[in-house]
């Protein structure tokens, strides 16, 4: 019984860990890139017709953008203000929480050619300077460079950008970099298929196609997440997200289920577990030796009364 009970308990973890939202296929046929914000709202482009649309968690469209040219969207943890970049059209454009649009740079006016622009909070943002080779740190709102970081990388593939904590992050077709604000290497990474950065507080996630991995403080890429059947993957604070034959899955963080696991435990784990079996039994004739002669001063106290 205890058994059956333990087989009906794990069944349970693996069907709650996997959950297909209610977003018709049709929906998210031909989808580019897709979004999710900490409120469980879904944003999906589509490269086809260069089409921006913003779903809540029931499936129901709260707005919609047709664009003229390609935009990029960049991470949706605001919703209320999100920003798209289009190199085509040397354009940042920030939407608000029904995407409409509250702001737009033109690069063209006072830039010769920015290859990607990031955008950093309200007020600044990073631009990649292809013409003059430099890192410009720009306030668009009195309109004044703040800072300017000369660096002499190839940036021709660049898919990515962000700027934390005086790093510099590089996502390319097939690399991941770090920099410092002078351009000196602090780490690289064969990466292909990348999509974008993602932070949250201190961490930084890079999506990939159907793999999310985690920079860990400067010293490896830490695969957090992979369907090698999947078309698209995100994830917010909460969840995972990934797009599967037209289909939307979340998987929870607190029983994901994704289908291949991180990594196997650590040796030293195994060793630590069987030093602790090892000592519980070293221990237990201990307990049972203080119990005795707990027992037989009792009988000494009541033989002496």
């Amino acid at each position: 019984m205890k058994f059956l009970q333990i087989i009906l308990f794990f069944l349970f973890c693996s069907l709650s860990a996997q959950k297909i939202l209610p977003l018709d296929s049709l929906k998210l046929k031909e989808a580019g890139d897709m979004l999710a914000d900490d409120y469980g709202n879904l944003y999906i482009y589509k490269n086809k017709d260069f089409s921006f649309t913003k779903y809540d968690s029931t499936g129901k469209q709260i707005g919609k953008m047709m664009l003229t040219v390609p935009f990029k969207p960049q991470n949706v943890q605001n919703p209320l203000s999100v920003a798209l970049f289009s190199e085509n059209a040397q354009e940042l454009k920030f939407v608000d929480q029904n995407l409409n649009e509250i702001q737009r740079i033109d690069f063209k006016q006072k830039f010769s050619f920015i290859k990607y622009a990031y955008a950093e909070d309200l007020q600044q943002i990073w631009l990649m300077d292809e013409s003059t080779k430099r890192l410009l740190q720009y306030n668009f709102r009195n309109e004044t460079t703040i800072n300017s970081y000369p660096f002499d990388a190839n940036f021709d593939d660049l898919i990515d950008l962000l700027v934390f904590d005086n790093k510099v992050y590089v996502l390319t077709k097939k690399q991941f970099r770090v920099f410092t604000l002078r351009f000196e290497k602090l780490f690289e990474a064969d990466l292909e298929n990348g999509k974008r950065f993602r932070r949250e507080n201190d961490v930084i996630m890079i999506i990939a196609k159907n793999t999310i991995f985690s920079y860990n403080s400067g010293k490896e890429l830490v695969k957090i997440f992979e369907d090698p059947d999947a078309q698209i993957v995100d994830k917010n604070t909460l969840a995972y997200f990934e797009i599967k034959a037209n289909k939307l899955y979340l998987y929870t963080l607190e029983n994901n289920k994704a289908p291949k696991p991180q990594t196997e435990p650590e040796p030293i784990q195994k060793e630590n577990k069987n030093l602790d079996e090892s000592e519980d039994k070293k221990e237990q004739p201990d307990l049972i030796k203080l119990i005795e002669e707990v027992s037989e001063v009792q009988s000494l106290g009541v033989e002496h009364l």
